[in-house]
């Protein structure tokens, strides 16, 4: 199983950044993809989920600012994130199955 997830960088505060994790070596179709992040010096922590079905679920944090959509022909889940804030900043994993992407970096300027 390979996941890699892309579209990381620097942005300001109030910004919007998408993120992108594409999966391969599994049946992508019939899974859950999750995002997670972590920040420095803190615990890895969730983000949002979406299911087979395309229904998500959000942390509070990012509820209402963050959409996760998928697209299963072509094996990949994007992350829409809006309203950024400083406390948005950290690496972003995706998850699927038991396996973990390798992250991309998000930086929020204030």
């Amino acid at each position: 199983v390979q996941l890699q997830a892309s579209g990381g960088g620097l942005v300001q505060a109030g910004g919007s950044l998408r993120l992108s994790c594409a999966v391969s070596g599994l049946d992508f179709k019939n899974r859950p993809v999750a995002w997670f992040r972590q920040a420095p010096g803190k615990e890895r922590e969730f983000v949002a989920v979406i299911g087979r079905g395309g229904n998500t679920n959000y942390a509070d944090s990012v509820k209402g600012r963050f959409a996760l959509s998928r697209d299963n022909a072509k094996n990949t889940v994007d992350l829409q994130m809006n309203s950024l804030e400083p406390e948005d900043t950290g690496i972003y994993h995706c998850f699927i199955g038991s396996s973990w992407g390798r992250g991309t970096q998000l930086t929020v300027s204030s």
